[in-house]
């Protein structure tokens, strides 16, 4: 049925599909990480849930859609004809391709979660019916064109295919994995189901979510260009259990439904971080201004195209009142009254030239006071440490520099202060921030400034910085004398105990290796109920196990 043959892998099919079962049993051997079905939501939850998901499976087709545009303009990287003989790749050839890679699994890995919650459409009432059918639809049609779009331009270049087949830990992803994407996306069940969705979508002519339906479109005309459909057409009722059939595999460790808008909307655990309020109080009193947070909430899917396991970073400014008694220092008043404030106050200093910022540093949250200065969806804002660190883990960094260059530090972050975010995760400009940005540019060397030095990212034609890099550096440089940060505090948060633990050095410069889907390796029954699965199915398949779970 599928027109177009791109070779077979050197590893057998049997071990494709133990990777692809064991990654379901993963995601599924535990009841605790399940969510609400999508049919039991309430109505403004359900309305709430799907207008995040319209809006989820846009952005994340648009990234699918920029990775295709990086490679089809980067001929120098990525042949733009088929390649013959043995071709040794270059270094700038497999920096990129790993790039694309762990950015297509990304938003691959969430628009799968983002079907599979919405296969249940069928349960609903009235036009949500009509809107579940559309974005799981679409967040299938998305995978199958772009996962075929994908694979055409890698198969180009036969040293692609080994390169991809390589772990990538801080996905969660395991050897041989663009080998299983290939069979999963190239196999004749794909194609049923993309008849029978096709079929369902006939059965709903509408105009409603007119974006969805020309996506839809789009897609499907892809695919139907792409391959030969001659099959007989399916009732509903065949088409119905064929898409819910085809809802029942994953081949990756997904757990059903987390993808979200940007990480703004949670569905598990509502209203409640791991980490309690006490050890935010003890880890607020441990900080000083200058220090900032690497922090994880789990059940989001944040900053999807960027790998790691730490999600967000936020700056660490004190209060009024701490910055006055830390920044009592003779080099820092020198520094002040250098800038016009005689008195020598860093406070004073922030208050006259940054008035609006010093103001807004001030206005009480929830009859918390301001702590943290970080850059989030609504643009660089000041967050109290209650709000802030109300996470699932955080590691609390210190950087080796002197008191004045933390002022200086300071100083430059208000200056950002108000400024949107930058949802484009460029470090080009200044107009626009991401998290990590603003405490790159805080403490980025510059002519009389040491600050630090952490190397820029480069991702699909754009520098950037995921805060896992900073773990990464920690790790790197730990015992050196280069050594750039100091380990604070480290809270790790533990699902199956529903609370954070105080963890050690040893374990945090291992976090930057963890996988992103972190949370689905730390149950010992999970663990358990794989290892008797890949045991039994085939014994000479025990190497899959450390690549499964190795960080």
């Amino acid at each position: 049925m599928f027109a177009r043959h791109y070779g077979s892998s050197s590893q057998p099919v049997t071990r494709l599909l133990i990777v692809i079962s064991i990654f379901w049993i993963g995601a599924c051997s535990s009841a605790d990480y399940r969510q609400t079905p999508l049919s039991d939501l309430p109505g403004r939850d359900l309305t709430l849930r799907i207008e995040g998901d319209v809006r989820a499976v846009q952005l994340y087709r648009k990234g699918l859609m920029d990775i295709l545009l990086y490679i089809d303009t980067h001929p120098n990287l990525f042949p733009q004809r088929k390649q013959t003989g043995t071709t040794v790749l270059r270094e700038e050839q497999r920096h990129a391709a790993r790039a694309v890679y762990r950015s297509f699994l990304d938003y691959m890995l969430a628009l799968e979660s983002i079907d599979h919650y919405h296969r249940d459409f069928y349960r609903l009432p009235g036009s949500a019916r009509e809107d579940s059918l559309l974005i799981t639809y679409s967040a299938f049609l998305a995978r199958y064109r772009f996962a075929m779009a994908f694979i055409e331009r890698m198969e180009k270049e036969p040293a692609f295919d080994t390169m991809l087949n390589e772990q990538y830990p801080e996905l969660g992803i395991p050897s041989d994995s663009y080998a299983a994407l290939k069979y999963r996306f190239l196999h004749i069940g794909r194609a049923t189901g993309f008849v029978a969705f096709n079929t369902l979508y006939k059965a709903h002519p509408g105009e409603r979510r007119p974006v969805l339906r020309q996506a839809i479109e789009n897609d499907r005309d892809y695919v139907w260009d792409a391959g030969k459909w001659d099959g007989p057409m399916m009732t509903m009722q065949n088409a119905v259990a064929i898409v819910q059939s085809s809802g029942q595999s994953a081949w990756m460790p997904v757990q059903a439904g987390v993808a979200e808008w940007m990480g703004d909307t949670k569905v598990l655990r509502l209203g409640r971080a791991l980490i309690n309020e006490q050890q935010i109080h003890t880890l607020s009193a441990q900080m000083q201004p200058g220090d900032f947070m690497l922090q994880r909430r789990e059940w989001y899917l944040s900053n999807i195209g960027l790998p790691g396991f730490w999600s967000h970073a936020a700056l660490y400014i004190g209060t009024a009142q701490k910055r006055a008694a830390y920044f009592d220092d003779p080099a820092v008043k020198q520094w002040v009254r250098s800038r016009g404030i005689t008195s020598g106050d860093f406070n004073e200093m922030l208050q006259r030239h940054f008035p609006e910022a010093y103001r807004r540093s001030l206005e009480p949250e929830s009859d918390h006071i301001p702590q943290v200065l970080e850059a989030m969806s609504e643009g660089v804002v000041f967050t109290s440490m209650e709000h802030s660190a109300a996470a699932d883990s955080v590691a609390a960094l210190r950087p080796d520099v002197s008191v004045l260059e933390k002022a200086q530090a300071i100083y430059r972050a208000f200056s950002f202060a108000g400024r949107p975010y930058d949802f484009n995760f460029d470090f080009r400009t200044d107009a626009e921030l991401v998290c990590t940005e603003l405490i790159y540019k805080a403490y980025e060397p510059r002519v009389g400034y040491g600050g630090i030095k952490i190397p820029l990212v480069e991702m699909l034609g754009r520098y950037t910085l995921p805060a896992n890099e900073y773990a990464r550096l920690f790790d790197s440089e730990y015992g050196g004398t280069d050594q750039q940060l100091e380990l604070i505090a480290f809270l790790d948060g533990i699902e199956s105990r529903g609370s954070a633990i105080q963890g050690g050095l040893a374990e945090f410069r291992e976090s930057w290796k963890r996988p992103k889907w972190h949370i689905l390796t730390q149950n010992a029954m999970r663990r358990s109920i794989a290892d008797d699965y890949v045991y039994q199915s085939n014994r000479a398949d025990d190497l899959l196990l450390p690549d499964l779970y190795a960080y």
